[in-house]
C-alpha cells in the first residue's frame, strides 16, 4: 500500500495514471474529493465502512476498485455492483470511465440511501441504486433478467454463494469479477457459470495488489 503520511489523493491520481494510462481529468479529480467528503461525513453517524480517515478509505476502497479495471471487457457496458455498501467498486470504476453504465444493489436502507445522496453530490444521475436482496430483486424487476455484461462484487460471500446471486442478471458470456483471498481456488459452479479462473492485478510502482475470481456465464 502507499504510504499513509502525504496527500492520499496524490497516491489515488497516480493510480489512474499507472492503472487507465492516462491522468486524472478535473471531473474526476472533483468527484472523488467530493466523495471522499460526503462519505466520511456520513460515516459519523451510519457505520458504512470501518475505515474512518481519508488515507484509509482513498487506499483501501477507491485505489483497491480501480484494480477491477484492467478486468473489464470493452466499453460500452453494463455493470452491476451486488452489496455495494459505500459504492465500492462500482462507482469508482464509473467515476473514471463514462462508458459504464451502473446499477448499485444494497440491502440495507441506509446504505442505499447514502448511495442516493452520493449521485446527487457527485452527478453520476444515470447510476441506478436498488434497496433489496439481490435474489429478492430479480423476482420483482424482471427487466433485470440477463440485463448485465458484468456483476462486479467485493467477496464477502463464498463463492458458492455469490455466483448463483450473480447468474441471473449476467447475459449469456457475460463476467461476474469479484475481488477474493489470495488462498481461494477457482472451481466450475452450478446454475450455468463456468470458466472460471483465479487473476491477479498488481501495480508494482504502487505496491498495490489484488486476486480476483473472473467467471465467464455460459450461454
Amino acid at each position: 500500500m502507499p504510504g499513509l503520511g502525504h496527500d492520499p489523493f496524490e497516491d489515488l491520481f497516480s493510480a489512474i495514471r499507472k492503472i487507465l494510462g492516462r491522468p486524472p481529468y478535473n471531473e474526476e479529480r472533483e468527484r472523488f474529493s467530493k466523495y471522499l467528503n460526503l462519505l466520511l461525513l456520513w460515516n459519523r453517524t451510519h457505520r458504512l465502512t470501518g475505515l474512518r480517515s481519508a488515507p484509509e478509505v482513498v487506499h483501501r476502497l477507491f485505489i483497491d476498485s480501480l484494480l477491477f479495471f484492467p478486468l473489464l471487457p470493452t466499453r460500452p457496458l453494463k455493470i452491476l455492483d451486488i452489496g455495494a455498501g459505500a459504492g465500492i467498486p462500482g462507482v469508482p470504476l464509473r467515476i473514471v470511465d463514462a462508458g459504464i453504465s451502473l446499477t448499485l444493489i444494497e440491502a440495507r436502507r441506509k446504505k442505499a440511501s447514502f448511495l442516493e445522496a452520493l449521485k446527487q453530490e457527485i452527478g453520476i444521475l444515470d447510476t441506478e441504486v436498488l434497496q433489496g436482496r439481490a435474489e429478492a430483486l430479480i423476482k420483482q424487476h424482471t427487466d433485470l433478467l440477463e440485463k448485465f455484461d458484468v456483476v462486479v462484487a467485493r467477496a464477502v460471500l463464498s463463492p458458492e454463494l455469490l455466483f448463483p446471486l450473480a447468474s441471473p442478471y449476467l447475459c449469456p458470456g457475460g463476467l461476474l469479477i469479484a475481488s477474493c483471498p489470495p488462498r481461494s481456488k477457482p472451481a466450475l459452479f452450478q446454475g450455468g457459470l463456468l470458466n472460471a479462473e483465479r487473476k491477479e492485478v498488481r501495480s508494482p510502482d504502487l505496491r498495490v495488489e489484488r486476486q480476483f475470481l473472473v467467471v465467464r456465464k455460459g450461454a
